[in-house]
C-alpha cells in the first residue's frame, strides 16, 4: 500500500515484525528455569505462539525442570517491544529480570531430591 499502512488480510509473514522483545522473569527464578528460557527451542516457541505483545501484558509459560514431569510455570510479561506489535520468525527476543512479587513464585517446586533447586533462592541445598 502506498500510504505506509499494512493490509490486515496480507499473509503473516508479509506482515511487519516486532524486531525486538524484552520479556521480563522474576528475580527469584532458579538458574535452571533461566537456561530453559534461554534455549533456542523456548525462544523458537514463543516466536510461534506469542500473539500478544501489550506492554505490561503478563502469562504463564510451562518451563521442564529436566525429571519425572514436573514442571514450574514461569510467569512472563512484555517489558518493551521495537517496532510493530507482532512477533515474527526474525523476532529477536531479549530477557531481563524484575523483582519478584509477593507471592509470584509461591509454591516453588523440588525435583525428588535433595540437592533440587529451590524457587526461593536459585540454589541448591548444597549451594545454600
Amino acid at each position: 500500500m502506498s500510504d505506509g499502512q499494512t493490509d490486515a488480510t496480507a499473509a503473516p509473514n508479509e506482515r511487519e515484525q516486532a524486531q525486538r522483545v524484552v520479556i521480563s522473569y522474576p528475580d527469584e527464578l532458579s538458574a535452571w528455569a533461566r537456561d530453559q528460557l534461554d534455549t533456542d527451542r523456548f525462544r523458537k516457541y514463543l516466536r510461534r505462539v506469542l500473539d500478544d505483545l501489550t506492554l505490561g501484558h503478563t502469562w504463564e509459560e510451562f518451563v521442564d525442570v529436566g525429571c519425572c514431569g514436573n514442571s514450574l510455570d514461569v510467569p512472563l510479561r512484555i517489558e518493551s517491544v521495537d517496532g510493530p506489535g507482532e512477533m515474527g520468525s526474525d523476532t529477536e527476543i531479549e530477557y531481563t529480570t524484575r523483582e519478584t512479587e509477593p507471592g509470584e513464585m509461591e509454591g516453588g517446586w523440588q525435583v525428588q531430591s535433595e540437592g533440587g533447586p529451590n524457587a526461593t533462592t536459585g540454589k541448591t541445598r548444597e549451594e545454600r
